[in-house]
């Protein structure tokens, strides 16, 4: 999308994502917000402020405590002609919701033989790294991505976090849409006015290189953005790879990128056992190997649960971490 400077201005990324869900309340009558605390409060980050007040408590909709309920209601709501928003207030109850999300939500086109589908989009903030308790950093997607039938998006900028949830909402089956916590005022850029859409699928090259391939999506982006400048400085070319959307994958961008670089790192803030990581090492090992020059490494949580305070800086990967993996791929 080409856009003039006269038509854009510079907004976080919180401030993206409520920009979108009011242009989607505005445009759609079918549209409606439910979750805790996101009517009148505006959301534990803020991200639906204002809009309970514009569009009214039947459409921005104040829920209890019940993270099944949100998702069992809104299941309910997208099969009755509705187009909801649920929002889970940190990625870290998204546990509680998994009954609805697996024996429900991935599987009644399927078990209605297409015949229905569910136009749900299920938000919730994503990964560490801003001194919250238990519960509240956690990077649940392989979870979501293990369940057919669903799509996984996650930005890492403000421009695709409006774009992306607009086009999320729009689709005929259930997205959920991870938002990186951390950088919701820390990411800040150009974001055009008015309506516009980033394709579902579609991966984004952050950084063009020939050496090797920096794999990431959400807050680690940035930080594999910040280890490819480091490396920049040690006269090495790095290419970095932003995912956008986990499910479905963007094949042929991860394949292209890889076979040009013949290295590739993926840097993500989940453990590594079971992860999504996992699964890109192994396509990528699949479907690559004769273009790899390197083995395929991953940078990840260690297989803990994130710890706490003092510990959190050590757990989430760092542009050090990753620039150490890409330093050790560069040199097999």
């Amino acid at each position: 999308m080409t856009v003039t400077a006269a038509a854009t201005r510079e907004l976080n990324l919180v401030q993206a994502v409520n920009e979108a869900l009011d242009l989607a309340l505005a445009a759609d009558e079918r549209v409606l917000i439910l979750g805790e605390d996101v009517g009148r409060n505006g959301g534990v980050f803020r991200a639906t402020e204002g809009l309970w007040k514009k569009y009214g408590e039947q459409r921005v909709v104040d829920t209890p405590l019940a993270e099944i309920g949100i998702v069992g209601g809104a299941i309910g709501l997208a099969l009755a002609g509705l187009r909801p928003v649920a929002e889970i207030q940190f990625d870290g109850f998204m546990p509680a919701a998994l009954d609805q999300v697996i024996c429900h939500l991935g599987r009644l086109r399927s078990r209605t033989r297409g015949r229905r589908s569910v136009p749900l989009v299920l938000r919730a903030p994503h990964g560490g790294l801003i001194r919250a308790p238990e519960h509240h950093s956690e990077s649940p997607e392989a979870y979501f991505c293990h369940t057919p039938g669903i799509k996984v998006v996650i930005a890492s900028t403000p421009y695709d976090a409006k774009g992306l949830l607009l086009a999320a909402i729009d689709d005929p089956d259930p997205v959920v849409f991870f938002e990186p916590k951390r950088l919701y005022r820390a990411a800040r850029s150009q974001v055009p006015r008015g309506d516009y859409r980033v394709e579902l699928g579609k991966a984004r090259l952050a950084r063009e290189g020939r050496e090797l391939t920096l794999i990431g999506w959400g807050a680690m982006v940035q930080t594999c953005l910040e280890a490819a400048e480091l490396l920049a400085g040690e006269g090495r070319s790095i290419e970095v790879l932003d995912l956008r959307t986990l499910t479905p994958l963007d094949l042929p961008a991860l394949l292209a990128s890889v076979e040009k670089t013949g290295r590739a790192v993926i840097a993500h803030e989940a453990p590594n056992a079971g992860s999504w990581a996992a699964e890109l090492s192994a396509l990528i090992s699949e479907r690559a190997l004769l273009s790899l020059q390197a083995p395929v490494r991953r940078v990840g949580g260690w297989d803990i649960r994130m710890p706490l305070f003092r510990l959190e800086d050590y757990y989430v990967p760092d542009r050090e971490r990753v620039a150490d993996a890409a330093r050790q791929t560069l040199a097999f």
